[in-house]
């Protein structure tokens, strides 16, 4: 999988885990793409460093080197905007 996306990945389903801790399916999925994250890609201290009204920034280590990459906000909290609109989901 390509570094970007399952980057991506994991910041939508981080974001669906932390806003459903009951939610085992989410924090499970979580953790594998972490797991390819660190195992595959080599990064490790991978959280979400700041949120502002349009971007979501991530910090994470690879290469010994301190790293930031950002996101739209919209489309990564798109994920739990449309498991919170969808009844069967609730």
């Amino acid at each position: 999988m390509r570094f970007e996306d399952a980057l991506f990945n994991w910041l939508q389903i981080h974001l669906v885990a932390e806003a459903r801790p009951e939610d085992r399916a989410a924090i499970d999925t979580r953790d594998f793409f972490l797991e390819i994250l660190t195992e595959d890609h080599g990064i490790s201290n991978l959280h979400i460093h700041t949120v502002d009204d349009t971007m979501i920034h991530l910090r994470f280590d690879k290469d010994n080197k301190s790293k930031l990459q950002m996101f739209p906000r919209e489309a990564g909290e798109q994920l739990l905007q449309d498991i919170n609109e969808n009844p069967k989901y609730n």
